[in-house]
């Protein structure tokens, strides 16, 4: 019995040295911290100016970040405003004494050729032909210079068109040629301003149009155009009594909405196909017309955007590196001026480790302060951009946490190598040193 309680005694006191040890060990690193944060202050304008270049590069990043952030954030909202899984059939480009006149120019496609497709091709969810003029609008005595163009309903859904009041074309209007018009947001502030447009009419040229509908606003395309300066009126009706046309039947378009990003290169090879064969080309003749796949340029525009911010995230991020290699400049000088305060350290009984920590946490400290005055600077600069330049911007949690982790692990990595040779001291010859 005696053996048993001696050995539980044995046991009670060796948990009470080991704690004991945990608890000067907590002590120490307390100790440690203290001295690390006065020698901070003790040189206050060598530790902000070694802070500088962390809060050079942090607010950098953040501010490159935002910027990156909301230009790619603006693109795809307009991308998606303009509708996805498309391709726009145009007509091909007329000759004028060798002088190419563009796209569109010779009428080569027809309403015809849209119901082939609609009937024929794979992939194909929703198309619309469409045909559009520059034509002076009037209301009363307010008159505006907008796009008129002509289509059918589909088009709406196709290239993302709400009707926020009114209504949009039955299929008789269409067929019957009525005089109907859905109108923008410009056009209806421009003609109408604080009225109601609905059930007014207004003059298309020398026509007169009833308004039934106005459209949500869109806001501008990715190429800076308005896309609620605009007024749609019946296709039949734009061909046979505002354009005039001298090939009836024809359009300058036809939109077509794939049914999935799947499917778009499939309809788009059986369009070409048809459309080759209705307008009789021989195989070694060039098409009189173009297929343009806008789910091919919102994906290089999107890398393009994606690319940028990277590249000004690694620009900003060079920043840091300058900051972190000036952190550690000075932590090598801090090194050779304390040699003989960490000479008594040691001698004392500070191991290696303690002198290491010391410095380490200085490094760390300095890091993380620049880091967090240039969050907050970062953020400012970002929102100053946006008011007085007019820049997208988008600060993000994710930035501001990846912008104080890069910062934190150039104090840590930067400040590695002084507090290591600082610790390879000998107490001996740091004594001694002058």
């Amino acid at each position: 019995m005696r053996f048993f309680a001696s050995l539980r005694m044995t046991r009670l006191k060796s948990r009470r040295i080991s704690q004991n040890k945990k608890k000067k060990h907590m002590l120490d690193f307390k100790s440690i911290f203290k001295m690390a944060t006065i020698s901070l202050k003790i040189n206050k304008m060598r530790s902000m100016l070694t802070s500088l270049g962390i809060i050079i590069g942090v607010s950098a990043v953040i501010i490159m970040l935002a910027v990156g952030s909301g230009t790619s954030q603006k693109v795809a909202k307009e991308m998606e405003a303009m509708g996805s899984n498309l391709l726009m059939i145009r007509s091909a480009s007329a000759k004028s004494g060798g002088v190419r006149m563009g796209s569109g120019t010779r009428p080569t496609l027809t309403i015809k050729d849209a119901d082939a497709i609609k009937a024929r091709c794979r992939g194909v969810l929703a198309l619309a032909p469409y045909s559009a003029e520059s034509k002076q609008v009037t209301y009363g005595n307010q008159n505006w210079s907008t796009s008129v163009g002509g289509t059918t309903m589909p088009y709406f859904m196709i290239r993302n068109y709400e009707i926020e009041s009114g209504r949009g074309f039955y299929k008789d209007e269409d067929k019957s040629g009525s005089k109907v018009a859905i109108i923008g947001q410009t056009v209806s502030t421009e003609l109408f301003g604080d009225v109601d447009p609905l059930e007014k009419t207004i003059r298309i040229g020398n026509v007169p149009f009833k308004v039934i509908g106005l459209l949500k606003a869109k806001g501008s395309s990715g190429m800076g155009q308005d896309q609620d300066d605009i007024i749609f009126i019946p296709i039949t009706t734009a061909q046979r009594k505002v354009f005039g046309t001298a090939f009836p039947g024809t359009v300058n378009m036809i939109a077509v909405k794939a049914q999935s990003d799947a499917m778009v290169s499939t309809a788009q090879q059986d369009i070409t196909e048809l459309l080759r064969e209705r307008h009789n080309i021989g195989k070694t003749q060039e098409d009189d017309f173009q297929i343009r796949n806008l789910a091919e340029m919102q994906e290089s525009i999107k890398s393009t955007t994606k690319a940028m911010s990277l590249l000004l995230g690694a620009i900003a991020g060079v920043s840091l590196i300058v900051g972190g290699i000036g952190i550690m400049n000075i932590m090598l000088v801090s090194v050779t001026e304390r040699t003989k305060e960490i000479g008594i350290r040691m001698a004392i009984g500070a191991k290696a480790s303690d002198i290491r920590i010391q410095f380490l946490i200085e490094s760390f400290l300095l890091s993380m302060i620049g880091g967090l005055v240039g969050v907050i600077i970062g953020v400012g600069g970002a929102y100053l951009m946006h008011h007085f330049a007019g820049m997208s911007i988008a600060i993000t949690g994710a930035s501001i946490v990846l912008s104080l982790g890069f910062s934190a692990a150039i104090g840590i990595g930067f400040g590695y190598y002084p507090a290591y040779k600082a610790s390879l001291l000998n107490p001996i010859d740091a004594l001694r040193y002058e």
